[in-house]
């Protein structure tokens, strides 16, 4: 310790950069893995064989597989990773703990690791972006936990007297993911690996996209703008352009961004008054984001020399130019006109992935080009090789995202267009057929994106082997004096100064939008009515439905009916609220890649059981040009029926009415109805035995929308 001119006490410490390296080198290593899988479940879309007839690598097991791999293992660890940079250096602290910096890592990949192993086994939830199974929703709390611990632990022991505004995205971050996380995760256990989500259908459903919607927002976007507002102005050598508007960028966001979650769900069966919410603050969400893009962009004036030079910088501009744009079309695809149009199209895939590519990617990848040659002590190996990297990736994003707009409107158009007899034009096989060119060009556009990440690691491997690792970087700065008079300050900086409470104001901010939209739908009972003939699943239809859940085969399908002529027309009455009360979790699904399912086994729709066992066996024999795979280990899986007395006694404990001592009669009655599948098949020439998965799965598809059929038309002179 040594004393400055003015006498303050000046502490020497060191920065940790070993923990940062760490979870640099996972963001790669996971963030290659993930753009793989990507790419390998894009393909499919054309080339269904590239599955390999083998279940852990059809769409349906490796989609999951590739959105946590991309989210939680490749934007989570370049989070972490820019995170621990970043908040050393402005709290002017080591952080407080290196034994919790290295169990967060540790943790944190062996979560990665156990997603990696379990999701292709089909051990799923069912719920998008929330599919790891319960006991690794537990470990990603604790884990979670320890790496607040560390955070605030930092902040709170800082030379720095001031929290910069990266920070306050870092706490906002920490407490809505914790917030986020243990709603969504609340289920029911019925085995090791097995849990029903404690909520049902239309709630489920609130629940899901308050999470999923949030999800996006602050696990790929608060931390991220953390990222820029400290990394932008560090690259840029220039101050945040203004302070001002990045306080209303920052408190306006998290509040708003907490609402938004309905627009997932327009036109389906959630209350009307919780989509209207959902819709106006999207709109609303327009203002802090783009005031967030401005602050980004303009902090680079008089810096645009450097960024054609810089391919830092270069990477950062397109990261938060496309900010901007997804910022701006996620509220435009919130209103109802046009979500009519782009909803279950691949209109709102080419979306996600202009902020998935372009925002997320790109910044991690400015991140790592900024970060390594600083730990190293030495320059980037080749600004030629990442420019170049830079070129690829951003060409690579629009050969990927533009098809998908394209492919978007023409599914929509075809779905809806009528015949002058007023008979739907075209089938939903011709939608699928018609725009396979689409699909083809977004797994180029996907493959040079790839092959620009590689150069990159070949380029930070280069600038790695050129310096020598500096794992404590020495530091110094004037201890924070705690306790001295303030003069009168904004009331701004008064908050900077006290963490913790800054802390408990983000969450009561984000817990207003989600309590306003999930008191009422969960004790309000005209909001999801019931319907007397809903019964709960036979236990086969039941067994049925986790396999269908296990498959991942709503990443295809959707099991909600909107009120558009079209989709009455294609599949029968539209989708009622009480429809799904014993829908554990629930199934509306985001995409139609296929048709929708929800009036499956409704008489209009229903397809002999042999039609649905060849279809498992291979979709091209029923539906020519079909490019689902093939399910042919549904035909030979023998049925596990130990399980049902649990899944029964849980779906009890969850409210669904069985009557009581179900749990021992359960497999008694599966088996019958197993039995009468078996035979409905011998008699058209299929032999199978009746304890197979295949009938379990053909007992659930020919149970949806049974329990809902069109209410007839009252005679009158008119119609007789």
């Amino acid at each position: 310790m040594q004393e400055t001119n003015q006498g303050m006490q000046v502490e020497k410490f060191y920065y940790d950069n070993k923990i940062v390296k760490a979870f640099g080198y996972a963001t790669v290593v996971f963030g290659i893995v993930g753009m793989i899988v990507g790419l390998w479940a894009a393909i499919q879309m054309y080339y269904p064989a590239i599955s390999l007839n083998w279940a852990p690598t059809t769409f349906g097991r490796l989609r999951p597989l590739h959105t946590n791999a991309i989210i939680f293992a490749f934007v989570g660890n370049a989070s972490f990773a820019g995170i621990y940079y970043s908040l050393q250096r402005l709290c002017k602290a080591r952080m407080v703990s290196d034994r919790l910096s290295w169990i967060h890592f540790w943790g944190w990949q062996l979560i990665i690791v156990a997603a990696a192993i379990t999701l292709p086994l089909g051990l799923n939830n069912g719920a998008e972006y929330a599919e790891l199974i319960w006991p690794i929703d537990i470990a990603i709390a604790l884990v979670w936990v320890i790496f607040g611990i560390n955070m605030f632990g930092t902040i709170l022991k800082r030379r720095e007297k001031h929290l910069y505004v990266a920070i306050w995205f870092y706490i906002a971050t920490w407490v809505t993911v914790a917030l986020l996380h243990i709603v969504r995760s609340i289920e029911l256990p019925y085995s090791l690996t097995g849990s029903y989500s404690w909520y049902a259908g239309v709630q489920d459903a609130l629940v899901q996209w308050w999470y999923g919607h949030n999800a996006v927002a602050f696990f790929l976007t608060t931390p991220v703008l953390g990222l820029m507002y400290y990394f932008l102005p560090k690259a840029a050598n220039r101050p945040v352009y203004s302070y001002r508007l990045s306080i209303i960028h920052f408190w306006a966001l998290i509040f708003i961004y907490i609402w938004a979650g309905p627009h997932h769900l327009l036109y389906t069966a959630l209350p009307d008054w919780a989509q209207s919410l959902g819709v106006v603050f999207s709109i609303m969400l327009i203002a802090p984001s783009w005031g967030g893009m401005l602050n980004g962009l303009f902090t680079l004036r008089g810096a645009w020399d450097r960024v054609r030079e810089d391919p830092v910088l270069k990477f950062m501009v397109v990261a938060i130019t496309c900010y901007g744009m997804a910022t701006f079309e996620g509220p435009l695809l919130s209103l109802k006109s046009v979500n009519a149009i782009s909803h279950f199209s691949d209109w709102t895939i080419g979306h996600v992935h202009i902020g998935g590519l372009g925002w997320n990617g790109f910044m991690a990848f400015a991140i790592l080009y900024y970060m390594i040659p600083k730990m190293w002590g030495t320059k980037l190996y080749s600004k030629k090789l990442a420019t170049n990297h830079f070129w690829l990736g951003t060409i690579g994003i629009i050969i990927y995202a533009v098809p998908l707009y394209w492919a978007g409107f023409e599914q929509s158009l075809m779905w809806k267009q009528f015949t002058p007899e007023g008979q739907l034009k075209f089938d939903f096989m011709q939608t699928v057929t018609n725009i396979q060119p689409m699909y083809i060009a977004r797994s180029i556009g996907g493959t040079l994106y790839l092959i620009g990440a590689f150069i990159m690691v070949y380029n930070l491997y280069k600038t790695i082997k050129l310096g020598k690792f500096i794992a404590n970087e020495a530091a110094e700065a004037p201890a924070m004096i705690k306790g001295a008079p303030q003069k009168k300050e904004y009331w701004h900086r008064v908050i900077e100064r006290k963490p913790m409470t800054m802390l408990v104001w983000s969450l009561i901010l984000v817990a207003i939008g989600g309590l306003v939209q999930m008191i009422p739908t969960f004790l309000v009972k005209s909001n999801v009515p019931t319907i007397a003939s809903v019964k709960p699943y036979t236990p086969l239809e039941l067994q049925g439905r986790d396999i269908y859940v296990r498959e991942g085969c709503y990443t295809c399908h959707s099991q909600m009916i909107r009120p558009f002529r079209d989709e009455v027309a294609r599949y029968g009455e539209y989708s009622k609220a009480g429809e799904f009360v014993y829908d554990h979790p629930f199934q509306w699904g985001s995409k139609r890649t296929g048709p929708d399912l929800a009036r499956e086994g409704a008489d209009k729709n229903r397809r002999p059981d042999s039609w649905h066992y060849t279809h498992m066996y291979d979709p091209r024999l029923t539906s020519p040009g079909s490019i689902m795979p093939r399910y042919i280990w549904l035909l030979d899986n023998k049925l596990d029926i130990s399980t049902t007395p649990a899944k029964i006694r849980a779906m009890q404990t969850l409210g669904v009415p069985y009557p009581e001592g179900y749990d021992k009669l359960a497999n008694a009655e599966l088996k019958k109805q197993a039995d009468q599948i078996a035979a409905s098949l011998k008699k058209d020439k299929i032999e199978t035995d009746s304890d197979k998965e295949i009938i379990a799965m053909i007992a659930y598809l020919q149970r949806l929308g049974k329990d809902i059929q069109a209410e007839p038309k009252p005679i009158t002179e008119a119609n007789k």
